[in-house]
């Protein structure tokens, strides 16, 4: 579960002492057992937030509690209890998928035993099992996107958030990651995904938070906010709780 409460981050702008807001008093919810979509525009502050809430950066102002735990008070409680996938994450090159997904458990100290038997899962989950032992350079989009998503999983976090997963991937490969999403949201995971990609929010997604201009605009149901809007389409609605912009 994840409840963002006022977020708000700036920036230095580069070559300037003024500052540059990326988000402000960012607020939503979600829950277990979800799918929630934090959708909005390039630049509006969803990598932002992501990152906030996965501990790798401190807000200026407002409170983060993810599975009970404070981001701020507690980040590695946070660290254990989440599985980040952040926007184009590389992958080790010289390691293979295995050791790329190995060493991740390492990090997160999971017992080798323990590991072992996970990663099998993960290889099955992820119809990984072709190119598993082999060296990550050379490997498709489809085939870096499912190491990466092995990884965030493979201490089995009750928390996943993932920074535009889809992006990059062909049609199967956006498929096959749309199921096991589903599969982690159905099994009580609490899933949250950033995307600017309206097919792929209306979907997935079982509760959608809209983010412009750094904030959050509207929060609801896809039916919620095409009743809110007034709009049947997710993007006429979109359009217009961002007040236009697209």
């Amino acid at each position: 579960m994840i409840t963002a409460e006022r977020l708000g981050k700036s920036f230095k702008a580069r070559q300037s002492a003024q500052s540059v807001k990326a988000i402000d008093a960012v607020t939503f919810h979600a829950a277990d057992g979800q799918v929630t979509g934090l959708l909005g525009p390039n630049g509006a502050g969803k990598s932002t937030t992501l990152r906030i809430l996965a501990t790798l950066m401190k807000p200026d102002t407002g409170r983060a509690v993810i599975d009970g735990f404070d981001a701020m008070a507690d980040p590695l409680a946070v660290r254990r209890s989440i599985g980040f996938m952040p926007h184009e994450a590389g992958i080790y090159p010289r390691l293979t998928a295995r050791e790329n997904i190995q060493y991740y458990a390492n990090l997160c100290a999971v017992p080798k035993a323990t590991a072992k038997l996970r990663i099998t899962e993960l290889i099955d989950m992820l119809d990984m099992g072709a190119f598993i032992d082999r060296q990550a350079t050379g490997f498709s989009q489809g085939q870096k996107t499912k190491v990466a998503l092995a990884r965030a999983l493979v201490h089995q976090p009750q928390t996943l958030m993932l920074d535009e997963p889809t992006n990059g991937l062909d049609v199967i490969a956006t498929r096959g990651l749309r199921d096991i999403i589903r599969k982690l949201a159905a099994q009580g995971h609490c899933v949250l995904f950033s995307s600017h990609i309206m097919q792929e929010v209306a979907a997935l997604c079982d509760h959608i938070a809209i983010i412009a201009h750094g904030t959050i605009v509207m929060a609801d149901t896809v039916d919620g906010i095409r009743q809110q809007t007034g709009s049947q389409d997710l993007e006429d609605a979109f359009v217009v709780a961002t007040g236009g912009v697209v």
